[in-house]
């Protein structure tokens, strides 16, 4: 049996720079996002601040990953979830847009494999 996967790619326009600068709030969502999700991690998740103000997290999961890459200044964060289809990954962007502020959330899904 040959494995599905499903990509989310979220845009998250007009959000707050103070929400996306911190990086333990979005290391926490996702995790809480993972959780929700029944998403299995296999570890921490990986944060990065980078030049600027832009911070780069990174959750390992069991079958795929989950990233999410902050532009405060340009008050944008790109959500990417990439899991086996068995999961339903709108669960764990369900928990971000609960916790974000964003003027506009732009989503794309696409099956792969």
């Amino acid at each position: 049996m040959s494995l599905t996967f499903s990509h989310l790619s979220v845009d998250f326009i007009g959000a707050l720079p103070s929400q996306l600068g911190d990086t333990a709030l979005i290391s926490g969502l996702l995790i809480a996002g993972a959780g929700a999700a029944g998403f299995t991690a296999v570890g921490a998740p990986i944060v990065r601040k980078l030049p600027g103000d832009v911070v780069s997290v990174v959750l390992l999961l069991a079958d795929c990953h989950m990233s999410a890459h902050t532009f405060p200044s340009e008050h944008l964060m790109l959500l990417d979830i990439l899991t086996v289809s068995a999961h339903d990954a709108q669960k764990a962007l369900d928990v971000f847009t609960r916790r974000l502020t964003a003027r506009e959330v732009r989503c794309e899904k696409r099956s792969r494999g």
